[in-house]
């Protein structure tokens, strides 16, 4: 839901204003029968954002490319089904307005949302005022973003309705060989490092774990601030890859270019700057008194979510060079080594 709207932008085939305001009549939203305004946002790599204005009222919309991946439409209804299920909780998130499934609205599924007051490191390429310059406020973004998967670890998955959600059974164990199956069916080079970091991980799962939402894909780029000190998130965004799992992987992704130390990450994921950050081990106190889980065992999930998220992005790397994906996703290449290395590199330096 990051974005800055281009104003004057013709939403061309991908939202037709008069076939959304007819449906949005349906639905009965504010300005029954007005024509609603509608603007692209930025800020998006996976799917397209766009601000729709109307009856005084500011949603966002979202919606898949019209070059869809395989199973994006499928991700893309987990996520107003996760948005739905935490409607009553205190993580913070968009709020769902309204859902539309069929394709002969705008041909293809989409939702809308409230309008988050916010601001997002990826919005903008960096830290907003006043944390671009105070680095006392900025810390505070560091213990916001951990307290934000923390309050998420903590729902009862089951009591909001999401017993059915995800397979928590055997999680652990089928994360290796899946994601190699996955990387099998995209990938067109050779990773190196990969079966290093792979085989590190089959040895060193967790035999038990409590399971719980998984956002799937926690970071920086995926939540929103609101404005002025002191920090205070305001949403966590981009659910696609959400399901029922082990939420301290949120946790690990979360930090996956976090220091541990003064020296800085090499694995090419660091686009904020941690300069005045609050050392890893806060983040870790806090989480725990929050979510009430232990981190002792974060280098698994530390390396699981850099050999992860490398292959995810790697199935982007690969549509972008059969000219499926745009240049938003053209720095990627770089990364996804990064990641790999950076996971197989630690894994050599864990017994």
């Amino acid at each position: 839901m990051a974005g800055t709207p281009e104003r004057g932008t013709v939403a061309d085939e991908l939202v037709d204003p008069h076939r959304l305001a007819r449906w949005m009549d349906e639905q009965r939203l504010a300005g029954v029968g007005e024509l609603p305004t509608v603007s692209r946002l930025t800020g998006g790599s996976q799917n397209e954002l766009f601000l729709v204005e109307r009856g005084g009222d500011e949603m966002v919309l979202r919606r898949p490319p019209n070059v869809a991946a395989a199973g994006r439409y499928e991700a893309f209804g987990r996520e107003h089904r996760v948005l739905a299920a935490l409607a009553e909780t205190d993580v913070p998130h968009p709020c769902l307005r309204a859902v539309c499934d069929a394709v002969d609205v705008l041909g293809g599924p989409f939702y809308l949302t409230a309008r988050i007051d916010g601001w997002s490191p990826m919005q903008i390429g960096g830290w907003a005022a006043p944390f671009d310059a105070d680095l006392d406020a900025r810390a505070g973004l560091a213990i916001e973003l951990v307290d934000g998967i923390a309050r998420l670890a903590r729902v009862d998955w089951k009591a909001v309705g999401l017993d059915d959600f995800g397979h928590p059974e055997g999680f652990h164990d089928r994360q290796v060989d899946r994601w190699l199956a996955f990387l099998a069916r995209v990938k067109t080079r050779e990773l190196p490092g990969v079966d290093v970091a792979a085989d590190w991980l089959r040895r060193h799962r967790p035999e038990v774990y409590e399971p719980g939402i998984l956002h799937g894909d926690y970071q920086f780029a995926n939540v929103m601030f609101r404005h002025g000190a002191p920090a205070k998130l305001a949403a966590i965004v981009d659910w696609e890859m959400s399901t029922i799992g082990d939420p301290l992987l949120d946790l690990g992704w979360a930090l996956i270019s976090y220091p541990a130390d003064d020296r800085p990450s090499s694995d090419g994921m660091s686009y904020v700057d941690y300069t005045g950050m609050p050392p890893r081990d806060d983040l870790l106190a806090h989480y725990e008194k929050v979510s009430g889980r232990s981190t002792d065992d974060l280098i698994y999930y530390l390396i699981l979510a850099r050999f992860k998220l490398g292959i995810v992005l790697e199935q982007s790397v690969a549509r972008f060079a059969r000219g499926e994906a745009d240049d938003r996703v053209a720095a990627f290449g770089d990364t996804v080594l990064g990641l790999i290395r950076g996971a197989a590199e630690m894994a050599e330096c864990t017994p």
